[in-house]
This record gives C-alpha cells, structure tokens and sequence, in this order.
C-alpha cells in the first residue's frame, strides 16, 4: 500500500467537525436531562435520611417516657462531662460558673441541648444531626449545642428553668419567672388528643434556638409556674418557610407561595409526631395545618417582635388563645 493509499485510510477513520459537534451537542443535552435527575435523587436521599433519623429520636423519646410514667423530658440541671460534643468535656466542673452558666453552656441540660435527655436511649449523636442541613459550626463549638436541623414542639413537653448556680433558687422568694415552663397538654402523650397527627419534631434552620419558641400564659411576668401554648400561628410560620419580600405586619399577602430553599429542603419540611413515626410535608401542607393568628390568638397582648420571622424562645408572652380551634398538627381541638 503506497503513502497516498494510507493518508487516504487515515483521513476515512477519523470525526469531521461536524460529527464532533454533533456528539458534543448530544453530551450536553444527556448531561442537561440527568443533572437535574442526579440534584432530585440527592434531596430525596436527605429527605430519607432526615425522615429515619427523626423517627429514631421519636422513638427514644417514647422509651424515655415508659421509664417516667408517660411524662415527656423536660428537666434542667448541669452535670460534669455532658457535652455532646466531646471536645468540650475536658473542661473544669463549676456549677456557679462557665459550662452550666453564661456564656458557655457545654454541661447544662435543658431544652437549648434537649437532645440530652434522651442521649441514653440513642447512644449515637449523629442521629441528632440533619443529614440535609449543615451543623451550625459556632452553638456546637461554643456550647456543644445542636442548631439549624431538628427541633422540639416544647410546648408539649414543657421545659425547667431551676438550675440557679447550683441553688435551687425556684423555691426562694423572688424566684426568677419562668422555673416550671408546664406543658398545656399537662407534658404527658396521654393528653394529646391524636397522637398520630400531633407533631412533636420538626426541621428547623433557625439558628439560636432548636425549639418551637412558646406562647406563656397571663401569668408570665410574675409568676414562677406558668402554662406554655404551642406557637400555631401561619403568619409567623409562613415568614419563616416561604420567600417573601416585604414585611409590614402579620400579612401573608406579603409572602409568596412559593418555598425558601434556604429553610426548605425539597420544598417542604420532615414532621416527627407524637406516636414517633415520621413523614415528609410539603411546606403549603404545614401551613395549611396551621391556624392564622386571629384564629388562634383571641386577646392578651399580640406577639411583638417576631413578624418577620426568626424568633427568640418566647414568642408571646402574654396573649390568649382558643384551644378549641381543630388543628391536630399543633394538639389544637378537643378542649
């Protein structure tokens, strides 16, 4: 075969232009179908993931619970060597100080580190974190606290306030308000009119508190003992769930129909109830379980503050609400 004969067999074995666009056309297309595929199968994964890990905390609360007589956790006390993370359990006991008060909180066990009371019945701190949400870098290294994933409804649990520098100063005179943060449902399942459909965990990105803030009852600002309402309004939920843009008041003709992908994850948030199963709800679907404020709110001084969305622990502090309202989500209905 002569030189000409082989350049001529070489050139009828390789692409023209044309053929490589074509081929480079067809990748980007396959890859412009399948990324998208690819980014929906990554989410569902985390819905997975968050929905069986949520469903093992329920599970070790409801163990907890057979151990003290159906009562939900709620204790506050400070004990040596309790950080969830492990990092911090080298450091000194001092129940007047640093670890159990202000500004660290690494031994303290209460609700901001709820997890703490059941750690016994799990014995494995990563089911604690979101698999969907990163772990908020500073409560966990300062305090060894778990935020921005899942969070408690303590309005049905209830929560203490008693740990005072190692005294136990709810039993002085002029003891600070708030030591017995008591349950309206009386903090036991058995009072929970359908355990099913009454949620008891939830997502949630809010980074200061792990918790749903409370509604207290009349009594708060002087009382020690007072009752803690679920905080089940859709305006303020809305806010926190949904993309808006304006925030003039509580107003959800401000905010869209559309969910944040910052506070959602597939558009919609994982839901632990009360008989400890779990299960994915479209955020529309949570707030249509929710009741607006002037269903649920009914006299007392509105909440103040939390409008636009992130809240401390407190919601309201002194607002009336109607416990007949049938919301089922929030334990609503019944009384």
């Amino acid at each position: 075969m002569g030189v000409s004969e082989e350049l001529s067999v070489i050139r009828r074995k390789a692409f023209t232009l044309i053929e490589l666009l074509v081929v480079i056309a067809i990748i980007a297309i396959l890859a412009a179908i399948l990324f998208p595929v690819f980014a929906q199968a990554k989410v569902a994964a985390k819905k997975t993931a968050a929905i069986s890990n949520q469903a093992q905390i329920g599970k070790s609360i409801l163990l907890y619970m057979i151990d003290y007589d159906d009562i939900y956790p709620r204790n506050d006390e400070c004990v040596a060597g309790s950080s969830l993370n492990k990092a911090l359990n080298g450091f000194a006991f001092n129940p007047a100080g640093e670890g159990c008060n202000w500004p660290r909180f690494y031994y303290r066990v209460n609700h901001y580190s709820w997890q703490k009371w059941v750690f016994p019945y799990m014995g494995n701190v990563d089911i604690f974190t979101h698999p969907g949400r990163a772990k908020l870098t500073e409560p966990w290294d300062l305090h060894g606290e778990i935020m921005g994933g899942f969070a408690l409804n303590l309005s049905l649990t209830g929560a203490l306030n008693t740990w005072q520098s190692g005294s136990d100063a709810c039993l002085l005179p002029n003891a600070p308000r708030g030591c017995f943060r008591n349950s309206f449902v009386g903090g036991r399942q058995a009072r929970i009119r359908d355990v099913a459909k009454a949620m008891l965990l939830f997502d949630f990105g809010n980074p200061g508190i792990n918790f749903a803030p409370v509604i207290a009852d009349n009594a708060a600002s002087e009382d020690t003992s007072y009752t803690v309402y679920p905080p089940a309004v859709r305006e303020w939920w809305a806010r926190n769930l949904m993309i808006w843009s304006d925030c003039t008041g509580w107003n959800m003709n401000e905010i869209s129909d559309r969910p944040d992908p910052r506070a959602t994850i597939g558009g919609g948030i994982v839901l632990g109830f009360a008989d400890s199963h779990s299960r994915f709800y479209p955020a529309q679907k949570f707030l249509g379980e929710t009741p607006l404020m002037n269903e649920y709110i009914v006299g007392g001084s509105l909440p103040g503050g939390h409008t636009c969305g992130l809240s401390g622990g407190v919601f309201a502090w002194d607002a009336d609400v109607d416990l007949t309202v049938d919301y089922p989500l929030w334990a609503l209905g019944g009384f």
